[in-house]
């Protein structure tokens, strides 16, 4: 008497889901949008990665109230958030990161000497978007269509 195992049919659909291009690509945005986010919040606490406070517009901080180093602790606040969020519900997430991306790169435009900073973060913002479309795409699949 012989016995064959077959994998399980969940088991084989996430092999199947995991072999497709897109989705591939859906993971490692998502991954990394959970990620980054994260670590780049709680640093915002530290500043071990850089002065964070530089980074924030002359004319946004004359408006939020407090230091620029407060307004970094809300920064870090919604960044974890948004992280967060791209882990739990990457359709949501994915547009909030852009969202978030997009205020960045506007404080950043109006500081000298930080546009290379403001071209790399429309980078990302383009990423999200990728994700945020990727995640509408591949919402409650574990196997590509």
């Amino acid at each position: 008497m012989t016995s064959t195992t077959h994998p399980s049919p969940s088991a084989t659909s996430r092999r199947a889901a995991l072999g497709d291009p897109g989705y591939q690509a859906f993971v490692i945005l998502r991954v990394g949008f959970t990620v980054a986010p994260i670590l780049f919040g709680l640093d915002k606490f530290a500043n071990l990665l850089v002065d964070w406070p530089t980074y924030l517009a002359p004319w946004i901080d004359d408006i939020v109230p407090g230091s620029a180093q407060a307004a970094m602790y809300a920064v870090g606040v919604v960044e974890i958030v948004a992280g967060l969020v791209v882990a739990l519900a990457p359709r949501i997430g994915g547009w909030l990161v852009a969202g978030w991306l997009a205020g960045i790169i506007v404080n950043l435009l109006t500081i000298p000497d930080y546009y290379d900073i403001a071209l790399r973060d429309f980078g990302l913002l383009l990423g999200a978007v990728a994700l945020a479309r990727l995640a509408q795409r591949y919402h409650g699949e574990r196997q590509p269509r």
